[in-house]
């Protein structure tokens, strides 16, 4: 096994990703070793296992619907419900300073050939393969504070140009779209339940990506001077060329009217979530990492983002681990790969991040994060499908992701949902899409109230 120095926190999460039991249905993250005074003066080990020592296998699940009354399971002291269904693929969401609740629906849309593959061989179970995207925003508007919205109105379609929309933003006087191919921003007045007209492209984008790497999310800069837009790769590890991949796999950075553009971060395969440190102030993000190296690489991971770092794709992973299908192209790069804070584990699909900034949650979770593992497909024993809460301590980890959400895996192949964003509500529940089950899960502190929860 390659050996990587690491200081804590990282090394307090290491093998919570990385070892988990092929056997299980769904994994757990095991707990490392508790912390001491040693140990977070020295430096530890992660330890990773070489590439391919399990061959790479296709296990898609199969999704059914979830039974009346049934509902993903939070700890206790937690109560789950429906907060919204009904849509078509809904993936992210946005919420407006005046608590209404924009929901993106959109979805992957294949290749006729994929298509056909997919339908011959039976490989899509996961509902992932729809035969066209809605490209719609549906605002939800829940007036009364009762955590179920009454109001339910189109904001935008795709006659208002959204193309596989995902990433919104509201910055002054305009309301942002991440479409897969661009950026759109349109004139917003507080209060508007829709949106009328086409939106203006300030920003393109290459068009598409491996498998559900078409996302691009959006967020604003604390002083909103700049706005964030993370791009996936256009391939698993480069392998249709770097041409491919040109401001792709990266963090980019532009002005509000979409000049000034620069890459901010690369080396980041598939970036979707992204937030800034209720504490540090600092850009972080979740990254859903590269495939077909065996069932235990390559962890996905939570980390903070250096302005100008580089964190290894498609040459490395998780620090100076070169990928054996890049051998030698770049050990350059390789050398100066940044260590990634907290592992999530290999092949969960880690999408979705949210910090916890509000108050109606226990004391534990105020200031960690959440994140959507939408679940795997290239393991042998499904990892992820599950939301997982990383705590942190001074704005830094300070200990393994554990379960929050879970029982999305209905046994066998079978999964009722599987979630993607996870996104912190005006009253402190915390609200997660399930892009499967085209539903909005809403979980809230048990016996806590909506009011001045913030």
């Amino acid at each position: 096994m390659k050996k990587l120095p690491l200081l804590l926190p990282a090394a307090l999460l290491l093998l919570a990703a990385c070892n988990q039991n092929a056997k299980t249905a769904e994994t757990s993250t095991p707990a490392p070793p508790p912390a001491t005074a040693d140990t977070a003066a020295t430096a530890q080990t992660l330890e990773l296992p070489p590439p391919n020592a399990t061959k790479s296998v296709t296990k898609r699940v199969d999704i059914i619907d979830w039974p009346a009354g049934k509902t993903p399971v939070a700890p206790a002291g937690f109560t789950v419900t429906k907060y919204a269904d009904g849509f078509e693929g809904p993936r992210w969401l946005y919420v407006l300073p005046n608590g209404d609740v924009l929901v993106a629906e959109a979805s992957t849309i294949p290749t006729t050939t994929k298509k056909k593959i997919a339908a011959e061989l039976n490989l899509d179970k996961s509902r992932s393969l729809r035969e066209s995207s809605a490209n719609r925003i549906t605002l939800l508007r829940d007036a009364n504070k009762d955590g179920r919205p009454e109001v339910r109105q189109t904001f935008l379609t795709a006659a208002n140009g959204l193309s596989q929309p995902f990433g919104m933003l509201l910055l002054g006087d305009y309301f942002y779209v991440a479409n897969t191919d661009g950026v759109l921003r349109f004139p917003y007045q507080a209060g508007q339940t829709t949106l009328s007209g086409a939106g203006q492209k300030i920003m393109t984008l290459p068009k598409g990506g491996y498998n559900n790497h078409w996302t691009r999310n959006l967020l604003a800069g604390a002083d909103g001077k700049k706005i964030y837009v993370s791009v996936g790769s256009g391939s698993n590890v480069q392998e249709h060329g770097e041409a491919n991949e040109i401001r792709r796999a990266s963090i980019l950075q532009i002005n509000p009217d979409g000049s000034g553009e620069k890459v901010y971060a690369s080396g980041l395969r598939n970036p979707v979530g992204m937030a800034w440190n209720p504490v540090t102030k600092q850009l972080w993000t979740a990254v859903n990492e590269r495939d077909e190296l065996g069932d235990d690489l390559v962890p996905d991971y939570l980390t903070s983002v250096r302005e100008g770092g580089f964190y290894g794709w498609p040459y490395a992973y998780f620090g100076p681990h070169e990928d054996p299908r890049r051998q030698g192209e770049r050990p350059d790069l390789v050398q100066k790969t940044i260590v990634p804070e907290v592992p999530l584990g290999p092949h969960t699909a880690s999408l979705g991040l949210a910090f916890y900034d509000a108050k109606a949650f226990p004391a534990k979770y105020q200031g960690g994060a959440f994140i959507g593992q939408h679940g795997s497909w290239n393991r042998s024993a499904y990892s992820g499908y599950k939301v997982v809460f990383v705590p942190f301590r001074g704005g830094k980890p300070s200990g393994p992701p554990e379960d929050f959400l879970t029982g999305f895996l209905a046994g066998g192949e079978k999964a009722y949902g599987r979630p993607v964003g996870t996104f912190v509500a005006p009253d402190g529940s915390l609200l997660v899409t399930d892009d499967a089950a085209n539903t909005i899960w809403r979980v809230a502190a048990s016996g806590g109230t909506a009011a001045g929860s913030r």
